[in-house]
């Protein structure tokens, strides 16, 4: 077929009644064709989305170019950035021959431009710092990021249960392991009394578990302030925000990741209201290197982010993945993407040729393309492209050279990035350290008093030697034995009821 024939082809598919951006143009016969561009409609980018390609073939560019451009439309996004390579989008690019020759073969103009970008952190690196409380998490999340069995799921809805009836806030690690000490513990009789008995194998269990999370760096992460996913949500002349969450020091930690990743996605579900469909998403999400989150994660886990994929569009949210094959995106959630862009593949063995075959099954057929053949014959900066349209169709699939971003491709350097945090009014509102009064610091008061009290009663004690000598040798004593039993079995249930009644205390802050 000519080009004429082609430029038909796009036009019918890629031609939008509402707002959209221009991605790049089309390729035939390893030539860009002008007027044949390929275009995103902003209507349907809450249907998610996949970025694909062996590494070095552009897929970091293609999600700068698409960050780009949804900032550019007052669309906000937030990038997880484990490589470190996207801070340079807070900068304006620079213009060069190969730039101005790919922007008019394209047919678009070239205006380097600087987006107002958030900086973010989970650890240690400089930015916002991103926290979240073990009560917003749940027993049900918490147990399947530890990769829990049905007692042990148990044992934790208890813990919840328990700090909920008790008014125990549940804020750190250090907390929830305060209270799988005590219900094993000082707290052991009530705790079996009220909710059955309690197997310590299972705690111990727990505490190796949480034990593993504290070692991949969730003690950072879990504790307060809680952030606010509404702070997602900004403009800035007009632009979207791009929160970029740096976490180029937790790429050999993915249960951390898989963590901060899933209690992200589910609290902008339980937070943002329904939206349904509307001419332009929210919020779009960007998981870089996502072969992170489901090499990692066990079935339940993936069964989560499949929920929350299926459902999350309703919020007006897209999430897009970024990897390096499909093959890495279970085929569940894979069918819920409806945006591909797929870089070259490479072709070294047998394995690898049948999986370029596998994932040229994930596109629509093109009457001007043999997908296997075009998918190791890209070179860097192009892409298979198919989205759907407004009607929720494929549009056809093309063989697209991309636009050149906009903004810097490089990083920031370090006073680049302190320049940037301290102008931050975020960093400022999360940078304060909280440490309230929580289940850790009530319990141990608890137990302290108890100890306090036990003591005092027993140097209250009538003096045994005293009241023996009252009393003929061969006589038992009966305040003796009241002594050494009653009164001991009193003081003990004494203790328990002071340990496991009328704690004070009060969840205050963000929702359950």
């Amino acid at each position: 077929m000519n080009q004429a024939d082609f430029k038909s082809h796009l036009e019918q598919g890629y031609t939008f009644k509402n707002d959209y951006f221009i991605l790049g143009t089309g390729i035939l016969n390893q030539e860009p064709i002008q007027n044949a561009q390929v275009k995103i409609p902003l209507k349907t980018l809450n249907r998610h989305g996949l970025i694909a390609g062996a590494t070095g073939t552009g897929k970091t560019k293609t999600l700068q170019v698409i960050a780009e451009q949804l900032s550019l439309k007052g669309i906000p996004s937030v990038l997880m950035d484990l490589k470190g390579d996207l801070s340079g989008l807070a900068m304006p690019g620079s213009n060069n021959s190969h730039i101005e020759k790919r922007s008019t073969a394209i047919g678009v103009d070239y205006n380097p431009t600087g987006l107002p970008v958030e900086l973010m952190s989970i650890s240690q690196e400089k930015g916002v710092k991103l926290k979240a409380t073990v009560s917003e998490f749940g027993p049900v999340l918490m147990s399947q990021i530890m990769e829990l069995n049905d007692t042990q799921r148990g044992v934790m809805a208890l813990v919840f249960r328990y700090c909920d009836m008790q008014h125990l806030p549940l804020l750190d690690l250090k907390d929830l392991k305060k209270v799988l000490q005590y219900i094993t513990n000082e707290g052991k009789e009530s705790i079996t009394k009220e909710y059955g008995s309690v197997s310590s194998a299972s705690v111990n269990t727990i505490m190796r578990k949480i034990i593993e999370l504290e070692q991949q760096g969730a003690d950072h992460f879990f504790g307060e302030l809680s952030f606010d996913v509404d702070d997602f949500v900004k403009t800035k002349d007009g632009k979207g925000v791009v929160s970029i969450i740096r976490l180029t020091d937790i790429q050999n930690r993915p249960k951390l990741f898989s963590t901060f990743m899933l209690s992200l996605l589910s609290e902008i579900y339980e937070t943002f209201p329904e939206q349904g469909d509307s001419d332009k998403p929210k919020l779009c999400l960007f998981i870089d290197e996502a072969h992170l989150v489901f090499s990692n994660a066990n079935k339940d886990l993936i069964d989560k982010i499949e929920s929350i994929v299926k459902l999350i569009r309703s919020k007006g949210v897209g999430v897009f993945f970024c990897t390096q094959s499909p093959t890495d995106v279970p085929d569940a959630v894979l069918g819920q993407l409806g945006l591909k862009v797929q870089h070259s593949l490479r072709a070294f063995t047998a394995k690898d040729r049948k999986a370029i075959t596998k994932t040229a099954e994930n596109y629509p057929i093109s009457p001007f393309y043999k997908t296997s053949e075009v998918l190791t014959s890209m070179g860097i900066g192009e892409a298979l492209v198919t989205v759907l349209n407004e009607k929720g169709i494929p549009t056809p699939l093309v063989h697209t050279l991309l636009r050149a971003p906009v903004s810097r491709m490089d990083i920031l350097d370090d006073s680049e990035i302190d320049t940037l945090t301290q102008n931050s009014d975020l960093v400022k509102k999360y940078a304060k350290l909280i440490d309230r009064e929580s289940a850790f610091e009530i319990l141990d008061m608890k137990i302290t008093r108890a100890e306090q009290f036990a003591e005092n009663e027993e140097k209250n004690l009538p003096n045994q030697n005293t009241l023996r000598g009252r009393k003929t040798t061969s006589e038992p004593s009966l305040l003796d034995d009241l002594s050494k039993n009653t009164m001991i079995r009193q003081i003990g249930r004494t203790i328990f009821r002071e340990l496991t009644r009328g704690i004070l205390g009060s969840i205050s802050g963000k929702k359950r």
